[in-house]
């Protein structure tokens, strides 16, 4: 493994910065900030993203709604739904692990009961063989059917969702899943077997219980 603590082999970016004067401007900028070396003209380009599309506009306004008029007093899942009501998604997808079913299960009940219309998809949907696309036999250690997030995308795109929610799709299972999803899509459970699908736990524990991670 590469050993990246010579700063002279690091190339400095945001995650290299504990000053953030780009949220309230009342610092000194790092020489490395990115936001500080931006050209004007990118600035307004990305600006314009955010204004002339359609779509980005609604979700952009939605989004900062719900995070002011819900700051600090509301669940992941009532975010959800408060975002989903705002932009006017009627029927969600819910693109589950079978290892979390029951919770998937608890969702949806939750989601209808606030008026929502849900369809779910299973990650080992279609029960399709490992083998059959080419992984490892060694792989069905764990199971001999293969997690299947592109048939999941494919099926809640013939559903017509309007938002899709994400609950523990594996690594890798998640980006081929958002890659294929029609609609947008938001995360209401990121998988973690070891720390009970809570993933920030290991970033707080790096310099002491789990330090091995910086070993």
């Amino acid at each position: 493994m590469t050993n990246q603590n010579n700063k002279e082999e690091i190339r400095r970016s945001c995650i290299d910065c504990a000053v953030i004067n780009c949220d309230k401007q009342d610092k000194m900028y790092p020489d490395f900030c990115p936001t500080a070396k931006l050209d004007e003209e990118f600035i307004n380009e990305t600006r314009k993203q955010y204004v002339e599309d359609e779509e980005n506009a609604r979700v952009t306004l939605a989004a900062a709604n719900v995070e002011f008029e819900n700051y600090c007093t509301m669940t992941r899942i009532e975010e959800i739904m408060e975002f989903a009501r705002k932009i006017e998604a009627k029927k969600l997808g819910i693109a589950t692990c079978v290892g979390l079913i029951s919770e998937a299960r608890m969702a949806a009940k939750i989601f209808r009961h606030h008026g929502f219309e849900v369809f779910g998809a299973a990650c080992k949907v279609g029960a399709m063989l490992k083998t059959s696309v080419g992984i490892d036999a060694q792989c069905e250690a764990v199971g001999k059917n293969m997690c299947n997030p592109i048939m999941q995308a494919k099926l809640l795109n013939e559903e017509k969702t309007d938002l899709n929610i994400v609950m523990g799709l594996c690594v890798g299972h998640d980006s081929l899943f958002y890659k294929y999803s029609n609609a947008l899509c938001t995360t209401l459970v990121t998988k973690d077997r070891v720390l009970a699908h809570n993933p920030v736990a290991v970033l707080y524990q790096a310099n002491a219980y789990y330090s091995k991670l910086l070993k």
